[in-house]
């Protein structure tokens, strides 16, 4: 079965609800040291905590929880991967990770999956940033979600 999500006004939610996303932002924030620490603030079981927290998401937590699959045709020159992969870093994204083919003809595929939940700026940005640099013949989203 697939997994349904809904949104809620927070105003709708049982309070238990409520009180484990305030544990979780606690947690996330470091108000908090520990589970038992912020649900004993908020009020609420650590049982309670543990039975929701897998399920329940703010929707801004949603939202930053993103990573693209981006296919790149390179130049088979040293540095090229380098760039490509500082343009990443100064965008303030995170490779998770890479996989490159042989260089055939001068060219190799590389593959990269990249956490964008904090990259500054619009994707298609980036994408334009990546296609204008030096040794990348060729890029493309293959996935995003």
């Amino acid at each position: 079965m697939e997994d349904r999500y809904y949104v809620v006004r927070e105003d709708m939610l049982p309070e238990a609800i409520v009180k484990t996303i305030q544990v979780k932002e606690m947690l996330r924030r470091g108000e908090a040291a520990t589970v038992h620490e912020a649900a004993e603030r908020v009020g609420l079981s650590r049982s309670a905590f543990y039975k929701y927290k897998d399920g329940v998401y703010t929707q801004d937590h949603l939202k930053r929880e993103t990573i693209a699959t981006i296919s790149m045709d390179l130049d088979h020159r040293s540095g090229v991967l380098s760039k490509v992969l500082g343009l990443v870093a100064g965008s303030e994204g995170n490779v998770l990770t890479i996989h490159q083919t042989i260089p055939l003809q001068g060219l190799a595929n590389v593959v990269i999956s990249v956490d964008t939940s904090r990259m500054q700026g619009a994707m298609s940005g980036f994408m334009d940033a990546l296609r204008r640099q030096g040794g990348v013949r060729k890029a493309s989203i293959i996935g995003q979600g």
